[in-house]
């Protein structure tokens, strides 16, 4: 087992691990927004542990003009506020807008929000760094960076995705699988 320590970071998705999902729909207002099982504490937990706590998340609802930057962060505020009351920190939010159409995105599995985050914070090391997501697109910008992955199972069609990846590659593996954030700080507590 990996123990970690301050000189981890560790990168969260954002629809999916840390607030639930919303199918063919995107969360562009407070009301909207609604943390999965016991997530604020579980990132308090992690905030005792990772030297930083970023997410990165594609949010092409920005791009197809379903929702304005400036909702985009007052969503984001409502979710550092949230996560400060529990006793955590989320250091940053990486976010990229871009269609998956268009040429050349951010979005993930592109590794480009990563590397925006380590020009940010340069005590950043992906080999000591963990991706937190509900999606292979997550799983494999994760594996981009050479990040430890664990995929959080609450999306099945990202799930079955994951699986058939891992099934019909050789050298593709998830390092761990867990039900959602609380279940993971539970596990790495349990490491120390």
């Amino acid at each position: 087992m990996l123990k970690y320590n301050e000189d981890w970071t560790l990168f969260l998705d954002r629809d999916g691990v840390i607030n639930k999902r919303l199918p063919g729909r995107y969360v562009g207002d407070i009301e909207e927004f609604e943390f999965l099982f016991n997530v604020p504490n579980a990132i308090a937990k992690f905030s005792q542990i990772f030297g930083q706590i970023i997410v990165i998340t594609n949010q092409q609802g920005v791009g197809k003009k379903l929702m304005t930057e400036e909702q985009l962060g007052a969503v984001h505020q409502h979710m550092y506020e949230k996560v400060e009351m529990a006793g955590g920190q989320i250091d940053a939010v990486y976010f990229c807008p871009d269609l998956k159409t268009d040429a050349n995105p951010c979005r993930k599995p592109s590794p480009i929000m990563g590397l925006w985050a380590q020009r940010d914070f340069p005590k950043i090391n992906f080999k000591k760094s963990i991706m937190v997501g509900d999606s292979l697109s997550d799983i494999l910008f994760g594996k981009a960076l050479k990040m430890e992955t664990v995929l959080v199972e609450t999306n099945r069609e990202e799930m079955k995705a994951v699986l058939e990846m891992e099934k019909n590659e050789r050298n593709f593996q998830v390092d761990r699988k867990v039900s959602g954030l609380w279940e993971l700080a539970e596990l790495i507590e349990n490491e120390f």
